[in-house]
């Protein structure tokens, strides 16, 4: 299986939609954590998540998917960019039990909240955010679409660990395009007879024949996919400078330089103090260009 997303639509619908399957990308997240397997899994979904979503949009920047939550489950964070480039993390609360293998969702992470960023090269930084409020990953991003896109949208996510996949359909505004109008009821009904071990053990031109083999399904060629960090010595270096001056100072004081890592993939940054003076020293508040 390789790590690609497809999108599709139906003729003469207004109906479109994507599939994604993960397999390396996914693997490599996690050999850089260790996390128990529900989480591994949850993980895995949001992969599958994100990278449908950036694909949909089809922005020039980054697109990021944050989930809070107050139970044993902290943070899940994925990111995705145009370029195929998938990175994750997840944060378990420091006062909570292991979760076992059977936590459910809504167990796992309590009450909370879903945060959608996207943040375009050029343009404004646009920010939606939607309640914890249903019993899956995928209940609640459908929940976002409809509050603040007003696009009936509909997912099917899953992932077990080593493979991740997921589904996405959504209905277009534009009824003109719609010369079927049980189109989208059909679609859905069809989709939802989809098993996980398909979506996770087929490519995605033999799911979409299985469930779509009476459809006029136009396929569109398939993007790859991949583990990619977009971290940098100056991204590090700003995120050093939200933390103030004086802690800053201080930590210089007691270690004489400040070494740090990237959550993500783990890449180790040194900053000597004299680097460090530099950056606060900066006259705009902005790192200068670090070598």
């Amino acid at each position: 299986m390789t790590d690609q997303i497809q999108r599709f639509l139906f003729d003469n619908t207004n109906v479109r939609g994507e599939i994604v399957t993960l397999e390396r990308a996914y693997a490599e997240v996690l050999e850089r954590h260790e996390y128990p397997p529900v989480v591994n899994r949850l993980l895995g979904e949001l992969l599958a998540a994100v990278a449908l979503l950036t694909d949909m949009v089809k922005l020039d920047g980054t697109l990021s998917i944050e989930v809070r939550g107050q139970g044993t489950l902290a943070l899940l964070m994925a990111e995705s960019n145009p370029g195929g480039e998938l990175r994750a993390i997840a944060r378990l609360a420091e006062d909570r039990p292991i979760p076992g293998d059977d936590t459910g969702f809504r167990e796992l992470l309590g009450q909370g909240q879903i945060m959608i960023t996207i943040d375009p090269t050029e343009g404004h930084r646009y920010q939606g955010v939607v309640a914890l409020d249903r019993d899956s990953l995928a209940g609640c991003l459908e929940d976002y679409f409809t509050q603040s896109e007003q696009l009936p949208t509909r997912l099917w996510l899953t992932a077990d660990g080593a493979r991740a996949g997921g589904l996405l359909l959504q209905r277009l505004p534009d009824e003109s395009m719609n010369r079927d109008a049980d189109a989208w009821e059909r679609t859905q009904q069809l989709a939802a007879t989809l098993k996980s071990d398909e979506l996770l053990g087929l490519e995605p031109l033999e799911v979409l024949r299985r469930l779509y083999h009476e459809e006029t399904v136009r396929v569109f060629d398939p993007r790859a996919l991949h583990f990619g960090c977009t971290c940098s010595r100056e991204r590090i270096a700003s995120a050093l400078l939200t933390l103030g001056e004086q802690e800053l100072r201080e930590v210089l004081a007691e270690q004489g330089s400040i070494d740090t890592q990237c959550h993500f993939c783990h890449t180790r940054y040194h900053f000597p103090a004299a680097e460090i003076e530099a950056l606060l020293a900066s006259p705009d508040g902005s790192p200068p260009t670090l070598h």
